[in-house]
């Protein structure tokens, strides 16, 4: 249950939310806007997290990929960054799903509250985080209107 309503909520949050900021605000407005969204909701689903003391998004299922040897490319992927070393954990995890999976993840201990390293961890997966969508946002409306303009041009 938990696991299906963050989907639902990452994709909400990430395929319509973020493209609309962006677009109506414009990429560097829209992009901070959307930085703040992100930190808080993150935040909150963090705080949660912790407070319930239940591993609901299977943080710790994640934990296990790094075994992972099954017939799937996209698990052997997950594993194969995963076991590469933190800072490749890090990466992956920060592009794959969001700074609060990614905290999660790499915090010592489980539903302890953030130290100091985990902030850091935090803020620096929110920003990659970020930039990447803030880019790719731009990129597919910048390929929408030349679309378009294309196809209106045309008629």
């Amino acid at each position: 249950m938990g696991l299906t309503a963050n989907k639902l909520m990452d994709w909400l949050f990430n395929y319509l939310l973020y493209p609309y900021v962006i677009y109506t605000c414009g990429t560097i407005r829209g992009g901070v806007i959307m930085i703040l969204a992100t930190m808080i909701a993150c935040l909150l689903i963090l705080k949660f997290y912790d407070w319930s003391q239940r591993d609901w998004l299977g943080i710790e299922a994640i934990k296990t990929l790094k075994a992972y040897d099954g017939g799937r490319a996209g698990g052997r992927i997950a594993a194969w960054f995963l076991q590469k070393s933190e800072p490749a954990a890090f990466l992956f995890l920060t592009v794959w799903y969001d700074p609060f999976i990614t905290t999660a993840y790499l915090r010592k201990g489980k539903f302890n509250g953030m130290m100091g390293r985990d902030w850091r961890i935090f803020f620096i997966s929110l920003l990659i985080g970020n930039g990447y969508w803030i880019i790719a946002c731009y990129m597919g409306i910048t390929l929408v209107e030349w679309a378009w303009r294309g196809v209106k041009g045309f008629l």
